[in-house]
């Protein structure tokens, strides 16, 4: 089935501090300059490896391409204007497209094939029905997806025989292979087709993980355990006898293991001090590729034949995304860094050629005014060590401050990155530094970290943000009068929580999308939520069981309490932080006087995929922050 689209490369290369920052005062650049950074990747090889697809936002907007591997002409696939088009792939034997796209940011996803001709079809008749490309079989006769098109709370598998010819109007006959009536979601299939490996969520830290065999229709229950333990299938071996998957079972860390179908003995095959994030093999075996969550950073580890793959001449950065094409003689990957965009490259297994295939910065931007982020640590309320990512401005003379950004990520288990980030790079670019806190809750720092949040939030994680405050304000560069959260989702809900529930500790707040009413969120979740829902309410709080203690941690219904300027920015199809969230925020704040500014873009879901969207959000930020933070 599906590789692991965000696997990265082992020989990491280098981490970002190590150099000092130039004293020069950097050139200042729009965010429009910011936002000429292409964001790309990859979807695969063609069949005849002689070609790559890619997915863009050249165009303003998501688009597939294709690139020419020897003449390095890119063609354009798509010409979307208004709803963002992801590929997904190649057909196996033909230079057919499979995409993805929604409507506006609605996350019902359709699947969508695209002939040679420029023709497409929906594979999806259901409009209310959200599905999701799962890859071929091993002989790549069958395409997999699932659908929630028969019960919109669970996702079916289905197979498609691609090797037929087409029914009238180009649409292929599909079949059920597995009906979800529990709430059991596919995870991987074996080569034959056999035997598929799924999980069902229990909390957001423990999940069991289950074996179906088609055949004889039974389904095993193989990862019998006590307390909070994760399990995650991989991949199957060749021979279909042995299922790979992800555990952190008896360990603090996520590592890679193997279950024999046929005596049901399990073995460690892979650990590393850090959690493992995915790990899959090439098509006959000979690579297995793990990537590893290495502080922020993504390690990855190739084996050829069992032995380690060293490449010479790697560029500096984090290599990721690796992809080994079925003839097992090209290789594709990203190499990015904080302060550098991510960029593709091909490597050629057998001459060992290295050949870049993109250049995603602006020519008008100099690398050298970009700024390379720093990992930190400091100890919060209670001593635990918090995690988090330092921007600082270039140029500055000595003894000069500049105010600053405690930044909170998605989630609540998400976990900030040493990745690139335009609106980062143009804020601090604009004499702002930014702290992003990965706080207690974040993944990537152990099972115990993760869990140590849970039905906690507006609490301990925010004096976590409190903390980093404290840390920006021992700086000798930051103004420590001036320092103001920001986030989005679950970072948005930080935001307000703090300037509700703490209002004297930041000077202003930044609210993308964030939750203000977890009475409401909760109640209102998607329905292809539902598998997850109850491990969602084991985290976060029952909204009927636990209505009293959600209620006094929703921001909306402590509103009276804000007194500092902040800015709200919404999309109006999010079906996940709905827009009344924003919208009875922003009226509360404005019945007691309080300076909000509110920004919506009635085209965007939950975050913006759109170009014109995302300069004018950072323009607005910007805007506001100088106003209110930086000119306070």
């Amino acid at each position: 089935m599906k590789k692991a689209s965000l696997i990265a490369l082992w020989l990491v290369a280098v981490t970002a501090c190590q150099t000092p920052e130039s004293q020069q005062p950097p050139k200042q650049y729009t965010i429009q300059q910011f936002m000429d950074v292409k964001n790309i990747f990859s979807a695969g090889f063609s069949p005849d490896e002689s070609k790559l697809l890619l997915g863009s936002n050249e165009t303003g907007i998501f688009n597939a391409f294709e690139l020419d591997l020897k003449t390095m002409e890119k063609k354009q696939l798509t010409s979307s204007t208004g709803e963002s088009v992801f590929p997904a792939s190649y057909f196996p034997a033909d230079d057919r497209v499979v995409y993805t796209m929604d409507k506006g940011g609605n996350e019902i996803d359709h699947i969508f094939v695209r002939d040679a001709d420029g023709s497409t079809v929906d594979l999806i008749s259901d409009s209310t029905a959200k599905a999701n490309f799962y890859g071929w079989s091993y002989d790549k006769k069958l395409m997999y997806y699932s659908s929630n098109s028969r019960d919109k709370q669970f996702f079916d598998l289905y197979k498609v025989d691609v090797s037929a010819a087409p029914k009238e109007g180009n649409v292929f006959a599909s079949s059920m292979i597995y009906q979800n009536k529990e709430g059991y979601d596919p995870a991987a299939v074996s080569n034959d087709g056999r035997y598929i490996a799924l999980t069902k969520a229990i909390t957001t830290n423990n999940n069991d993980m289950y074996l179906l065999d088609t055949q004889s229709k039974q389904m095993k229950h193989i990862s019998q355990h006590e307390g909070d333990m994760s399990f995650n299938p991989q991949y199957f071996s060749l021979d279909g006898k042995t299922l790979y998957f992800l555990t952190d079972e008896g360990s603090e860390f996520a590592y890679l293991a193997s279950y024999d179908i046929a005596t049901g003995a399990k073995a460690k095959v892979e650990e590393a001090p850090w959690d493992i994030m995915f790990a899959y093999q090439s098509r006959t075996g000979k690579y297995r590729v793990v990537a590893i969550n290495n502080d922020a950073r993504t390690e990855v580890k190739i084996y050829e034949n069992g032995k380690p793959l060293e490449i010479a001449g790697l560029p500096a950065g984090d290599v990721s995304g690796v992809n080994i094409s079925d003839s097992e003689k090209l290789m594709t990957f990203y190499v990015s860094a904080s302060n550098a965009p991510r960029n593709l490259f091909l490597y050629n297994l057998e001459t060992r050629e290295i050949k870049q295939l993109t250049n995603t910065l602006s020519a008008e931007i100099d690398p050298k005014d970009l700024v390379t982020a720093e990992v930190v640590r400091f100890k919060s309320f209670d001593g635990m060590t918090i995690p988090g990512i330092l921007y600082k401005p270039k140029g500055l003379k000595p003894g000069e401050k500049v105010p600053a950004l405690v930044e909170v990520h998605g989630g609540p288990g998400g976990q900030t990155r040493l990745n690139f980030d335009s609106e980062y790079q143009y804020w601090v670019n604009h004499g702002y530094a930014i702290l992003a806190v990965n706080n207690r809750g974040s993944s990537g720092y152990g099972k115990t970290f993760f869990a140590a949040d849970d039905k906690r939030h507006g609490n301990e994680d925010l004096k976590d943000c409190i903390a980093g405050k404290q840390y920006l304000q021992s700086l000798d560069f930051i103004d420590a009068q001036k320092i103001g959260i920001s986030g989005g989702s679950y970072g948005g809900y930080m935001v307000m929580a703090a300037l509700a529930f703490a209002p004297d500790e930041f000077n202003v707040g930044v609210n993308y999308f964030g939750v203000t009413n977890w009475l409401r969120t909760l109640k209102s979740i998607p329905p292809w939520w539902t598998s997850f829902r109850e491990a969602l309410y084991t985290e976060m709080g029952d909204p009927v069981k636990d209505s009293v203690a959600l209620y006094n941690k929703s921001p909306l219904f402590h509103a009276e309490k804000i007194k500092k300027p902040f800015i709200v920015l919404q999309g109006s199809n999010d079906p996940r932080v709905l827009q009344i969230e924003s919208d009875e925020i922003v009226a509360a704040a404005k019945k007691n006087n309080v300076p909000v500014e509110y920004v919506i873009f009635p085209d965007e879901g939950h975050g913006f995929v759109k170009k014109e969207n995302n300069i004018k959000a950072a323009e607005e930020v910007l805007k506001f922050l100088d106003k209110y933070l930086k000119g306070s």
